[in-house]
Order: C-alpha cells, then structure tokens, then sequence
C-alpha cells in the first residue's frame, strides 16, 4: 500500500516493539505519568484504523451492539465518511469490557475520557506523547524506533491506519468483498459512498488481523510498578 503523505506503515518488527513496550509490560518508566489513554489508543488505532480525533471523540454510546456484533461508531471526521466499525476479539482479551465498566462508575461519556484536548482537538496531544517534540521523547523513540526512516519515511501514530489499511485490503480481496474495505476506512469509491455491507461481512474483514501481543492487559497494565 502507499504511503499518506510521506508516512509508512509500521513493520512487524516495529509494531512488536510497540506492543512489547513499558506501556504493555510490567514496568513503569521513571517519573512517567501514565493515562489509561496511553494504554488505549495505540490498540484502538491498530484494530480500528481510526484516526487519534476520531477515537478522542468516542462515546460510550458509539459502542453499539448491531446484530450480534459489537461495534464502535465512527461518526466524527468531516473529511472521511461515518461508518461502523466491528470491535476485535482482541480487544476484549484486553479488557475493553472491564474499562468500559469503569469509565461508566466514573461518571465518564466519553470512552478515553484522561485524554485532554487542544484547541477542541485530540491529536495534538496523541502526536505528542506518541512521536515526541524537540527534546522531549516520544513513545516510539522510548521503543527504540526513530520518526523517519533511511528512505526519509515518517512513522507516527496514523501509521496504525496504514497497517489496518494494508490487512483489511487483503482480508477484503479474499473474502471478495473489496467494498468493505473501503467502508471501514471510511472512503468513498469512484466519488460516491460506500455502502454499509451486512455486519458479518465487515466482521469476517476485521477479524484476520494480526494480533501481536496477546499478553497485553489493561489490568496489568493498572499494575505495574
């Protein structure tokens, strides 16, 4: 797949090294300030291939069940199209349900509730804490893993999307349901709007992706030390 504006998708090395990394294991960096955010939307973005303002914006009521399927409800970006999108076995290993739970005892509507916006958006934030600025380290660089690579291509948080892309294409092609690719990534196809295929169409899409830690946990994640 090609790269949006200078970006790349992550390698599997790379995408190991995130999902293994302080946040995922049983440590915490020193002086680190941990927000369930930080937990949350690296896993989001990989297994929903949303954007960081579309899943800042998530509401506990865009967590609909839709004949037998659970799934979020996309409805945020102006530039992209509205559209449902299944949530991954994975995610519930994680312990989507129990954080779900929790966000509601708290009182909470939205779903990533610490994560604070700028200027009435949420990706300045996540660019920030995921890539860094200036002096200040970035998750991806406490990973081991530089900004731009040999070839001077970017990687950052929306290279999530692009790993989503390149694993929903292919799941899509060999279901031959091309269209369903399109409509989880919200794009229209010849200028008119996709569809929304059957919701086990979109499931059998969503679920061949790669899942590449299954040890991650948002319980152990609330105990490390």
């Amino acid at each position: 797949m090609k790269s949006h504006f200078g970006r790349r998708a992550f390698t599997h090395m790379e995408l190991y090294s995130l999902f293994n990394g302080y946040i995922y294991g049983d440590e915490k960096l020193k002086r680190e300030q941990p927000k369930h955010w930080h937990f949350w939307l690296p896993l989001l973005a990989y297994y929903t291939g949303a954007y960081s303002d579309e899943l800042g914006n998530l509401t506990l009521t865009d967590i609909k069940k839709i004949e037998l399927t659970h799934t979020f409800n996309f409805a945020t970006n102006g530039k992209i199209q509205p559209r449902f999108v299944p949530i991954h076995t994975a995610l519930w290993h994680a312990g989507l349900e129990d954080y779900i739970q929790y966000v509601k005892n708290q009182g909470h509507e939205r779903l990533l509730f610490d994560l604070p916006s700028k200027s009435g958006r949420y990706s300045e934030k996540v660019r920030i804490w995921f890539s860094g600025e200036g002096k200040r380290l970035g998750y991806l660089q406490r990973c081991g893993l530089p900004n731009v690579d040999q070839q001077g291509l970017k990687t950052a948080i929306s290279s999530l999307r692009l790993n989503f892309e390149q694993q929903v294409y292919i799941s899509a092609i060999q279901s031959g349901q091309r269209s369903a690719m399109s409509y989880l990534l919200g794009l229209k196809e010849d200028g008119q709007v996709v569809s929304k295929p059957a919701y086990d169409t979109l499931q059998k899409v969503i679920m061949p992706l790669r899942v590449i830690n299954t040890k991650v946990s948002w319980q152990r994640f609330l105990e490390r030390h």
